[in-house]
């Protein structure tokens, strides 16, 4: 099997004022985008993972900010017959501890939810009838670092730390649902998030 990955998660935040980037009254903006695309020998086209999924956050206190992501997913897989478009909610909390006037340890919590549409697909990769819909909700806890080597300028590592997720898919046809659950660790050194914050 031939794969190839590209994908690319980037963070931009904009807070206004001119004093400590995580200040009490700030306020954040960034986000991910992802890409994915895998070819399986035999298949006539790829399977493609696709994501945006823009944030905004506040902070209520300072090194304390509450947001949320809303975006889109998409995922189209040939090699299974199945396509899912979804509709993406994700809270989250953060909080920040200083380490010296550059460095900052943060801690996130994520509430990621998705409520999607799940459709056949053919061996043409062409997309037919409806099957069901698709619910997917999550508990995340990601640590990371942020360095600042200017006051305008942030950059962030993180990983996936600890998660939990439920997905529900439900078949349009007969009402019938499956559900599952997962609980994982994930803390990949090889494989970290990276992201920049731009501060005005």
């Amino acid at each position: 099997m031939k794969k190839v990955l590209l994908s690319l998660v980037a963070v931009a935040a904009i807070t206004f004022g001119a004093n400590a980037q995580t200040e009490k009254g700030k306020v954040i903006l960034g986000g991910n985008v992802g890409f994915n695309s895998t070819k399986v020998e035999g298949a006539k086209k790829s399977d493609v993972d696709f994501s945006i999924v823009p944030s905004v956050g506040y902070f209520v206190t300072n090194n304390v900010a509450i947001g949320t992501g809303v975006g889109y997913t998409y995922n189209k897989a040939v090699s299974s017959s199945k396509q899912n478009e979804a509709f993406v909610v994700a809270p989250f909390g953060r909080y920040y501890v200083g380490l010296s006037d550059q460095f900052k340890f943060f801690g996130q919590l994520a509430v990621p939810m998705a409520f999607g549409t799940n459709k056949a697909v053919d061996a043409n990769g062409d997309t037919g009838a409806k099957l069901g819909t698709s619910t997917a909700i999550g508990v995340n806890v990601a640590p990371g670092f942020a360095f600042y080597p200017t006051k305008k300028i942030g950059i962030e590592l993180s990983v996936n730390g600890l998660g939990y997720a439920h997905v529900e898919n439900k078949d349009a046809a007969t009402g019938a649902k499956v559900k599952a659950n997962g609980f994982g660790f994930e803390a990949d050194t090889f494989a970290p998030k990276l992201g920049v914050q731009f501060h005005f």
